[in-house]
């Protein structure tokens, strides 16, 4: 998928950011929507792509994976400023953004 049209896609999810975001896995195009409750390592683990995890609330940066395209809403205690410019702490981040894509 181009950055043109994850940015189109991303704008359309936008409109209704109640309903939450949409993350893609980067090597298989797997898309996933993430609900307003719900966490990226959630949605991750409920569609079997274990995340490994130790606080669940941004403090350690065990969970802490790469991502490409889209606009993080940054909830960790842990990660630098050079580290959020490509990272993400799937415990407790969300998307600013329709669509996160993933570095997995």
């Amino acid at each position: 998928m181009s950055q043109a049209e994850v940015q189109g896609e991303a704008a359309a999810v936008a409109a209704d950011p109640i309903d939450g975001f949409v993350i893609e896995i980067a090597s298989t195009g797997l898309r996933l929507h993430v609900p307003e409750n719900d966490s990226i390592v959630d949605v991750l683990e409920d569609a079997g792509i274990h995340v490994d995890t130790s606080c669940t609330s941004g403090l350690c940066g065990t969970c802490k994976l790469g991502y490409l395209a889209g606009e993080v809403d940054h909830r960790d205690c842990i990660l630098s400023d050079e580290e959020r410019e490509n990272s993400l702490t799937v415990c407790v981040s969300r998307a600013k953004c329709g669509v996160l894509v993933l570095d997995l």
